[in-house]
């Protein structure tokens, strides 16, 4: 987990990168950070606007830097995720921004629908479903907005392009982590 001083300096580096993405302009430095950014780390960058979704992108698995993956997914969130325009420059100062840093996922076993909705942590645990190529996840936040495990588990598989009772009718991959939130 981070220190109060680590999640202010990658709150510092969301804004400088967010502010720096929308103008176009070259994006900060993370080279004088301390050293725990710079250790390998995965994280979800969400922005929202008066309480509406408007942008969120990561990465499951750490793979770089933390404050590269920062930094990279707070540009991706900003300009590149699908379901939304690119935010503005106008729109910038009006953006919370929240991180998730994940901790690393672990395998959810279970043998039929019960067990799998018996083994769910509400407001604890992060899930990602995938079925083959397909391959869905909410973070443990998103339990604040579904807070009944079947109507999750069904918003999930939607998300993930199946039927919303696929995780009824087959058998699908779960994983769980859990992450530590903080927004500016």
């Amino acid at each position: 987990m981070l220190t109060q001083t680590e999640q202010e300096e990658l709150l510092k580096l969301a804004r400088q990168t967010l502010r720096a993405a929308v103008a176009q302009r070259e994006l900060p430095s993370v080279h004088l950070l301390p050293p725990r950014l710079l250790q390998p780390g995965a994280v979800f960058v969400t922005l929202t606007r008066q309480g509406e979704l408007r942008g969120c992108v990561g990465s499951l698995q750490a793979h770089q830097p933390l404050a590269e993956d920062v930094r990279e997914h707070t540009v991706d969130a900003a300009l590149h995720d699908y379901r939304f325009e690119p935010v503005t420059p106008a729109e910038e100062p009006g953006l919370r921004i929240e991180i998730s840093l994940l901790t690393p996922p672990q395998p959810l076993l279970y043998s039929s629908p019960q067990e799998l909705l018996q083994k769910l942590r509400p407001g604890v645990d992060g899930l990602t479903l995938s079925d083959g190529l397909r391959r869905a996840t909410f973070l443990p936040q998103v339990w604040e907005t579904l807070p009944d495990k079947d109507v999750f588990l069904s918003h999930l598989c939607r998300k993930m392009g199946l039927a919303p009772n696929a995780w009824r009718d087959q058998p699908l991959q779960a994983f769980i982590y859990q992450a530590q939130a903080f927004v500016v």
